[in-house]
C-alpha cells in the first residue's frame, strides 16, 4: 500500500473527514453526520475507519460502520476523486468485512443503483442484493407535526 495507511477515526479528523464526505457527495453535516453523532456511534459498537496518505496527512477514504444491536451497516464508503480506481475502496471495504467478522455481525449497505463500479465491488466480496426496498427518511425531525 506504500504510503497509505488505513487508521481508525479521532476526533482531531473532523474537519478534514468531512471535506472528504462534500467532496464525494457521501454526507456531511447538513446530513446530521456531526462530530457527536459518529462519537456516539463509536461508542455503542460502530468503526469508523480513514485512508490517511502517510506524505501529507491527507484522509483520501473512509468507511463508517454502525451498529444497530444487531447487525452492522456500512456508510460512506468513499475515496477522493483523484485516488478512485486504484484499489482503495475495494481495501476500505475489505477492513470493514474484517470488523463485522471479528464482532460476527451481519453486514449491510447500500449503495445507489447507478452506482455500477461499487455494486460489481460488494458483489465480488460476497454481498447480495437483498430486495426491492425503498427507502425512506426523515432528516429533519424537528419539522414533524404530532
Amino acid at each position: 500500500m506504500g504510503d497509505f495507511i488505513i487508521r481508525d477515526y479521532q476526533s482531531k479528523d473532523f474537519n478534514a473527514l468531512n471535506e472528504l464526505w462534500i467532496e464525494t457527495g457521501l454526507g456531511g453535516t447538513q446530513r446530521g453526520d456531526s462530530k457527536e453523532i459518529i462519537e456516539q456511534c463509536i461508542q455503542i459498537g460502530g468503526k469508523l475507519i480513514l485512508l490517511e496518505n502517510t506524505n501529507t496527512k491527507e484522509i483520501i477514504g473512509s468507511s463508517w460502520m454502525t451498529f444497530d444491536g444487531r447487525r452492522i451497516h456500512l456508510h460512506h464508503i468513499g475515496v477522493k476523486p483523484a485516488f478512485q480506481n486504484k484499489g482503495f475502496g475495494k481495501l476500505l471495504t475489505k477492513e470493514s468485512l474484517k470488523y463485522a467478522k471479528e464482532k460476527d455481525y451481519q453486514i449491510k449497505l447500500e449503495v445507489h443503483p447507478d452506482n455500477k463500479k461499487a455494486i460489481e465491488l460488494y458483489k465480488k466480496l460476497g454481498f447480495s442484493y437483498l430486495g426491492d426496498y425503498d427507502i425512506y427518511i426523515i432528516r429533519d425531525i424537528d419539522s414533524i407535526q404530532l
